[in-house]
This record gives structure tokens, sequence and C-alpha cells, in this order.
């Protein structure tokens, strides 16, 4: 039997006054998003649509969400085939493609986990459970695009 589990957001965006010299309409896309008991997220558009760079995005957010579902995935699955993780860093990135009408859509992440373990004899499978935590992560078994991994794993020397 499936569980559901139910998520909230609050957006919230206020009109910003418009300069006297202004010629065309243009609205800030600053706003705050609000998740009850959290800190306040501020966001903007990003930079190459018009939004403040000193902001996060929803780009950012959507490839921050795959990075950290798929680590979280990983380490639950490392735990169950007794692979001890000492470390995990990820360089992801994800191409959006922008279409001549405006629209928008991402076409693909590439997540670049990093892995160091303790077990020398466990390197193999480590790297392989990247597919299981996949299947696993909620966020890409919500994504409408391809979430293709490079993976490597290294032994601890300590």
């Amino acid at each position: 039997m499936a569980a559901n589990h139910i998520f909230k957001a609050e957006g919230k965006w206020t009109s910003k006054p418009v300069s006297a010299n202004q010629t065309k309409r243009f609205y800030s896309k600053s706003h705050t998003v609000i998740v009850e008991g959290k800190p306040v997220l501020d966001i903007s558009a990003a930079k190459a649509f018009k939004g403040d760079p000193e902001l996060y995005n929803p780009e950012d957010l959507m490839l921050s969400s795959l990075v950290s579902c798929h680590m979280m995935s990983y380490l639950y699955v490392c735990a169950q085939n007794q692979i001890e993780v000492l470390e995990y860093s990820d360089h992801a990135e994800a191409t959006l493609e922008v279409a001549p009408d405006g629209s928008g859509r991402f076409i693909e992440a590439r997540l670049n986990p990093k892995v160091i373990i303790a077990n020398a004899d466990k390197v193999d499978l480590a790297i392989a459970l990247h597919t299981k935590a996949n299947q696993l992560c909620f966020i890409a078994n919500s994504c409408n695009f391809p979430v293709l991994h490079q993976a490597s794993c290294e032994v601890s020397s300590l």
C-alpha cells in the first residue's frame, strides 16, 4: 500500500515601485517562499532571466533537490549493504533549454558524486549502488528528463 505525505509551501511577492524613467513595465522577480517552521527562502529568477544573481533561483533549487535526494538515497542503500561512507561530494550540473517562445525545460541533469568509503573490497558495489539510489530517489522519479550519473569512489587511506 502506498503512503502519501503532504508538503506545503507559501510563496509571497509584492510589487516594487517602478522608476520614473522606466519605459516598459518590469516586475521584480524577487520573492520569498515560506515553509512553516523553517527559515524563509529569498528567491529570484536566474541572472539570465533578469533576476537577482545573489539569490537562489528555481533552477538552483531544482538541481539542489536532485543532489540532496540522490545523496540521501545513496547513503540509505550503502547502509543496507554495510558500506561505510566517510565522505560524499557532488559537482552537479543541469541543462536548461529555452525555446523561442520563452518556455523552457531541463533536458538533462548530470550528477558527479564522489564517495570515500572505508571498505576496500566494496568499491565496485559502492559505485553500482548509485543506480539503485537513482531508482529510489523521490526527486529523480519526479523528473521528466534524464538524471545521469558519473560516480567515482575512493578508499580512505586512514
